[in-house]
């Protein structure tokens, strides 16, 4: 079981979720390119410009462990990171969880597509995290973890985005917010789980319902969590939807 975290976070956000499936998989954690503990030495513009490369980073790590019958477990963006790498790579694969994912964050009212935000939005956050990353993170980390009754939540999320390199952090916004990855939906065919929050700021219900009518075989729970990382807000009913869905 490979645990993938979401933008301006770190594989200690799973730390409540992964140790619930020690005793019936192999737990494997990493770091995206520019977090955690990883090796920034590695990041290239060049390369990060898309979620492709992150998703050949996922299958590096399973040619180097020759992982097989993988239940990959991905939140928000890493989500759709996850699907990019089962597309590649099917026979690997075996269930995939996406938790809070979106395939477009964009509205496209042409398509009748919600996504939760508008171009303008976009730009707006983008403009916010070239000029003043911090700022924008002790703002906007709280609303991204909802919760408020819970501020601890929120300051951890905070200080996980501040820790993150600025010159990362501004190019995976922009690879994250501007992806589109809706036409890829239809080539997933491992049995997937899509976890939706009920109320969530960052995907919206109406995106996890498109992402299950998408992909064919495929189980849609809207939890009673709230926010985008259920993964620390809720991680008790995270777990117990993923068991049930896994059959263990």
């Amino acid at each position: 079981m490979i645990f993938a975290h979401g933008y301006g976070c770190d594989q200690n956000m799973w730390r409540f979720v992964a140790p619930a499936f020690a005793d019936t998989h192999r737990i494997v954690l990493f770091d995206h390119i520019g977090y955690g503990l990883s090796n920034l030495d590695a990041y290239s513009v060049e390369k990060y410009s898309s979620l492709d490369a992150y998703a050949l980073d996922v299958l590096d790590i399973i040619h180097e462990l020759d992982l097989r019958d993988v239940t990959f477990v991905g939140h928000s963006v890493a989500a759709m990171i996850g699907a990019l790498a089962v597309l590649r790579e099917p026979g690997r694969f075996a269930n995939l969880i996406m938790v809070g994912p979106s395939p477009r964050y964009i509205d496209d009212p042409d398509a009748g597509y919600t996504g939760g935000f508008s171009e303008a939005d976009v730009a707006e956050l983008l403009e916010s995290v070239d000029s003043n990353y911090l700022g924008w993170s002790r703002v906007m980390a709280p609303v991204i973890m909802g919760n408020p009754e819970r501020p601890e939540l929120g300051e951890e999320l905070t200080n996980s985005f501040c820790r993150t390199d600025p010159v990362v952090a501004r190019q995976f916004a922009e690879v994250t917010f501007k992806s589109d990855n809706r036409t890829d939906l239809a080539g997933i065919t491992v049995p997937t789980l899509v976890l939706q929050c009920s109320n969530d700021v960052i995907a919206p219900v109406s995106v996890g319902q498109y992402v299950h009518h998408h992909v064919a075989n495929s189980k849609l729970v809207v939890m009673r969590a709230t926010g985008h990382c259920p993964n620390l807000s809720s991680p008790g009913e995270t777990v117990d939807a993923m068991k049930e869905f896994l059959g263990v």
